[in-house]
């Protein structure tokens, strides 16, 4: 269990992840409940902490912890961790993923939105991260992604059924274990092997029994989809996000800015070869997932273009290494490469994510009544995302996970 230290932090400038331009010589003072009392300048903040511990950050950025809303920490694809997380009993795969939450932490993600695990372990270990006996991100889960029988992600512990009942009952499961949550596969992807990218797999009527029953329950719904036309037929029933969007056209995706639905883009997955060689997986897989990365950049860039809600998600393991940086670090490159502006793709990482969760009142920026889960930097992320590559401190409801400096320490 971790003790939380009322604390100010000084000598910093800050990214408080609403205004758009860093703010020099700021203070944030965190209170010993690992909220966040006070930000704003340095002598206003020290003057109404008052005898407070005060710790020199010697003049780094500070910046909101990051939101990464494509995560599975038990990864399933074909190859060595599919087998790992298959050969597993339940306690072993529990260990399995507090190990890649751990990780995943300390890359700086401090939410992380889990969108098919496996045998319900994922709601087991979200209780032991907020009851402080492992450490990881803060955990919103889909528990089971859901498939048609044979569909995708069934290999990977997806639930199957058929037909609207089937549907309905299967939500209902997830909502029933606790899920924050529902995530729905409703075409092929690529690690299908039976499938194509845009293979549409469920029926307007089975679609729309998953989402009026989340949204019955006050849930928000995301689906796994590939094609524009499988895409367009689940917003027009109600569909909440988008996830990997591999073929999305133009129309489509003026139609998902019109009615306010999501695109998480993962856009690493299809350009991650040296992953997919280092993970062992079949060279059917590898050959699928290239080759569509063309296609999928072109829709990063419809939706940029078109004004549609984007949050940052990996898909890859959050932590995993890509480019001498982690994969999470690489998808915001990405998306500013394919043309979203630095600032949309920061807020992409932070505040956006926390309002679709609908936890902008506690997540998501650096303000009064918030969780204290930042991040340091030696670089200024409003000039390059990149300068993320340059985190050296990782700090969770105010507690630091990660201090590669140890600046931290009080002086003395």
């Amino acid at each position: 269990m971790h003790t939380v230290t009322e604390q100010v932090l000084v000598n910093l400038a800050l990214y408080d992840g609403v205004d758009d331009h860093l703010q020099p010589d700021r203070g944030v003072w965190i209170g010993a409940d690992g909220m966040i009392r006070a930000v704003g300048p340095v002598d206003d903040v020290l003057a109404e902490a008052g005898d407070v511990r005060v710790v020199d950050l010697g003049g780094d950025v500070v910046m909101p912890g990051l939101t990464n809303m494509h995560v599975h920490l038990s990864l399933g694809l074909p190859g060595h961790l599919g087998d790992a997380v298959q050969r597993s009993n339940l306690a072993e795969l529990v260990l399995l993923m507090a190990d890649s939450a751990r990780r995943t932490l300390h890359a700086g993600v401090t939410t992380a939105r889990l969108v098919g695990e496996s045998r319900y372990a994922d709601f087991a270990l979200r209780k032991g991260i907020e009851g402080g006996a492992v450490d990881g991100p803060r955990i919103f889960t889909a528990g089971h992604a859901l498939c048609c029988t044979g569909g995708h992600g069934w290999e990977a512990d997806a639930l199957e059924a058929d037909g609207a009942d089937g549907f309905r009952r299967i939500t209902r499961e997830q909502i029933r274990a606790g899920a924050d949550l529902i995530k729905v596969c409703i075409s092929g992807g690529i690690a299908g092997q039976y499938e194509a990218i845009d293979t549409p797999q469920l029926l307007d009527d089975e679609m729309a029994a998953v989402i009026r029953v989340a949204h019955d329950w006050g849930r928000k719904v995301t689906a796994h989809a590939g094609p524009a036309d499988t895409v367009r037929r689940a917003v027009e029933l109600g569909l909440d996000c988008v996830e990997h969007g591999y073929e999305l056209t133009d129309e489509v995706t003026r139609l998902m800015a019109a009615k306010g639905v999501w695109y998480v883009p993962t856009i690493v997955v299809s350009r991650c070869e040296q992953f997919f060689r280092d993970s062992g997986v079949p060279g059917w897989l590898m050959e699928r997932a290239l080759a569509a990365g063309p296609r999928h950049w072109e829709s990063l860039q419809h939706a940029i273009r078109n004004g549609v809600p984007i949050a940052l998600g990996s898909d890859m393991p959050p932590h995993a290494g890509y480019d001498e940086t982690t994969a999470t670090v690489r998808e915001l490159e990405f998306m500013v490469d394919a043309g979203m502006p630095v600032a949309d793709a920061l807020k992409a990482a932070t505040i956006r994510p926390a309002e679709w969760l609908g936890q902008s009142d506690r997540l998501g920026s650096i303000e009064a009544g918030k969780h204290a889960d930042l991040l340091v930097l030696r670089d200024d992320p409003t000039r390059s995302v990149s300068a993320l590559r340059s985190l050296h401190l990782v700090m969770k409801g105010g507690v630091v996970y990660r201090d590669d400096h140890s600046r931290t320490r009080a002086p003395r």
